[in-house]
């Protein structure tokens, strides 16, 4: 399985990756949504986005309504992973189309939880 991996903090980047790896996925990550979109049109598409909120050029937000108006990109489940704390944040991104919402900070086992209430269960 492929996970794409889109925050503007290389950290977290590189922290989600290795969350990611343990489970069983492969992994490609984005600074933005611009680049998450332009990396869902030249690669393989992935089985999972994890997607911060707060990044420039695109945020999280306009990156999970950019995905969810294209048909092909249907299969992609999104799951927001953020500082953004308030219910009316939770709801606007699930209402947009993000699957799942994870809080920063977090333990990786949330993290594991929320990838298999996806249904896409640890292969590690």
């Amino acid at each position: 399985m492929r996970a794409l991996i889109v925050d503007n903090s290389r950290a977290m980047r590189i922290m989600l990756s290795r969350f990611m790896k343990e489970l069983g996925f492969e992994t490609a990550d984005a600074e933005h949504g611009k680049a998450a979109l332009a990396k869902l049109e030249s690669e393989p598409l992935p089985d999972l986005m994890l997607c911060d909120w707060n990044m420039p050029e695109m945020n999280g937000l306009e990156l999970v309504k950019a995905v969810r108006s294209e048909g092909k990109y249907a299969s992609v489940k999104i799951l927001m992973v953020t500082t953004e704390t308030e219910l009316s944040h939770v709801t606007r991104a699930i209402e947009a189309g993000a699957n799942e919402y994870l809080m920063k900070p977090f333990m990786k086992e949330s993290l594991q939880a929320k990838v298999e209430v996806l249904g896409l269960g640890s292969h590690a």
